[in-house]
């Protein structure tokens, strides 16, 4: 309610949950790039006593760290995937044509480490690779980026352009 729709990974929503002394749980998520807030509250059909409340609070701050790493590590995941997702679209599109057989085993065979990485929950490695990829890739992206700004100036003059 409220919240935009956004590609996979690209929303950053920070989640509050509190629970009175009556059980009644409130949860609101805040979207942190556009501000937008939605909130909800929870009623309990049966009444949870003070022991138990103490033990959910308990228990919640007692897995906090074990959450945040969870957190960390999807994150990495998300990041990770993107970028495999990205490099994979652009060499579908120019891998043929902007580079060669060399660079482009090597794209792939850091696409594929990542890949592989990206199932198991080391998020050192997952992070470290994401970078690797990214280095790797950066020639390409230039020119890439090259061949476009090239196509989309080609047969104009520089008075056109100012325009």
């Amino acid at each position: 309610r409220g919240i935009p729709a956004m590609v996979a990974g690209a929303a950053k929503i920070r989640v509050t949950f509190q629970v009175d002394a009556d059980g009644l749980l409130s949860v609101s998520a805040r979207e942190l790039g556009s501000g937008v807030e939605a909130s909800i509250q929870v009623k309990p059909s049966y009444g949870l006593t003070d022991g138990e409340i103490a033990k959910m609070l308990k228990d919640s701050f007692q897995h906090a760290n074990d959450d945040k790493v969870a957190r960390v590590l999807r994150e990495q995941q998300v990041d990770a995937q993107r970028l495999v997702e990205a490099v994979q679209a652009a060499l579908e599109v120019d891998g043929e044509r902007l580079l060669d057989a060399e660079e482009r085993m090597v794209i792939d065979m850091q696409v594929q480490e990542l890949t592989e990485l990206m199932k198991g929950t080391d998020g050192f490695a997952i992070e470290q690779q994401t970078k690797r990829l990214s280095q790797v890739t950066d020639a390409f992206a230039a020119r890439r980026m090259d061949s476009t700004v090239k196509a989309a100036l080609a047969g104009r003059n520089l008075n056109e352009i100012e325009e």
